[in-house]
């Protein structure tokens, strides 16, 4: 299992737009350029953090507006938008495991708390960061190449 690289993209983007808002245009263009990747899968995640009510993207002229403060904005919340997990479970459980066998009919039983603890676990970690923590850290990060 992995978390694709969407959510990582995700979150360069609000780094991007808080970092050249004031200075540029911040368009699917720019950010693919930024991030190296194609303008259409940028143009992708940005629907899908539309969606989620997080930014506004103004058509025609370009621009992308975040919709709260950045304090109010949680590293699961962009998960959430980005990532959202099928029936709420983070793990995929195979899909019939064989009932005659006693691990096979057993296997929920040992596995589906555990599995529900260690998502509930790493959900209330991304929600310990926000983006105004990407700003600050990259405010550090340019104050030391400066």
């Amino acid at each position: 299992m992995q978390i694709s690289s969407r959510f990582t993209v995700a979150l360069h983007i609000f780094t991007c737009v808080d970092t050249f808002k004031d200075d540029y245009k911040v368009t699917s263009d720019f950010l693919a350029g930024s991030i190296n990747a194609n303008p259409v899968i940028i143009r992708k995640i940005l629907t899908q953090l539309k969606n989620a009510g997080l930014i506004t993207v103004a058509r025609g002229t370009g621009g992308i507006t975040v919709n709260r403060p950045l304090s109010e904005i949680t590293f699961y919340d962009v998960y959430q938008a980005i990532e959202p997990v099928e029936n709420g479970d983070l793990f995929h459980f195979h899909e019939s495991p064989n009932p005659e066998c006693p691990v096979g009919r057993n296997i929920h039983r040992l596995l589906d708390e555990k599995l529900k603890a260690i998502q509930d676990s790493m959900e209330d970690k991304m929600k310990e960061y926000t983006l105004a923590d990407l700003r600050t850290g990259m405010r550090e990060i340019l104050a030391e190449e400066a």
